[in-house]
């Protein structure tokens, strides 16, 4: 699969709620981060990484929101392994049927069809919002920030 290829079916599984056959889409060992997630950003460093990672937000999701990805643009790059999406996941929240949506770009790196580096930069906030998990955040962003370990 091309890079545009295995971004689509990530992006459209995740909407899709195919949590169990995501982590297929990735390399044994890979490096998937999340540099602007409010919570912190822990990098995915192995398929078992991403399957834990995707078991843990599949209940987070199912239940609280209904989403697809849309107004997809994917900008090829000078290297053939590397891709850059940009897109929105469009949905609803179940509970009331207030619509949100979620912007997000992707910087995927992509060898033999298996994703091997990717940058997510999502709006976390606004899905947060949608999942009804802004006063968990709030709570989590009063909590002391603990100074970097003196070397």
């Amino acid at each position: 699969m091309t890079p545009e290829q295995v971004f689509r079916k990530l992006v459209h599984g995740v909407a899709d709620r195919d949590f169990d056959s995501l982590p297929a889409l990735y390399a044994e060992q890979t490096d998937v981060r999340h540099p602007m997630h409010p919570y912190g950003d822990r990098p995915l460093l192995t398929r078992d990484a991403l399957r834990e990672h995707f078991g843990l937000n599949a209940p987070r999701v199912a239940g609280t929101v209904r989403f697809k990805p849309v107004n997809i643009r994917v900008h090829h790059t000078a290297d053939p392994e590397v891709i850059v999406a940009e897109f929105e996941y469009a949905g609803t929240v179940i509970a009331t049927g207030e619509p949100f949506t979620v912007p997000c770009v992707f910087v995927l790196r992509v060898r033999d069809g298996l994703i091997v580096e990717s940058r997510d930069y999502i709006d976390h906030v606004a899905m947060i919002r949608a999942r009804g998990g802004v006063e968990d955040l709030i709570e989590h962003l009063r909590e002391p920030v603990s100074a970097p370990a003196a070397s």
